[in-house]
């Protein structure tokens, strides 16, 4: 993966925060209780640590990291996301969707996790020396 698609799919992810955020304090609050709307926001503040994490990786990553554990690094965070931010979005709403798919969308909120552990777990192999492609 590019450091320009890395940066680009950062800024997507914290563009989706801000987005996401707003709509649970504004449009969901009254429609969802109050543990409901905390773990809706557990889910935006992990998108949001992982979107910076996505920024971060595109800007330092040709001189600090190798490319390889940077790309590494950039898919963990970014399918980590989608796991772990958007199984608790669904989760949390699904009284209001109608949704049950709890007993698929509950094993994705650790496996999404898993995955954040393994991109840093990346992001740590990478400042290695020898390590480094450049």
């Amino acid at each position: 993966m590019n450091r320009k698609l890395i940066i680009r799919l950062g800024a997507i992810l914290l563009l989706l925060g801000v987005v996401l955020g707003a709509f649970a304090s504004h449009g969901l609050k009254a429609q969802l209780s109050t543990e409901q709307l905390t773990s809706f926001q557990t889910g935006v503040r992990y998108q949001f640590i992982h979107g910076i994490a996505l920024l971060w990786l595109g800007i330092v990553s040709e001189k600090l990291i190798s490319t390889k554990w940077v790309s590494r690094a950039a898919w963990a965070f970014l399918v980590g996301t989608i796991f772990f931010s958007g199984s608790i979005y669904l989760l949390t709403t699904r009284s209001i969707t109608g949704l049950e798919a709890g007993a698929i969308l509950g094993p994705t909120t650790p496996i999404g996790g898993i995955l954040y552990i393994l991109g840093w777990l990346a992001v740590i192999l990478g400042t290695f020396p020898g390590r480094r492609s450049i």
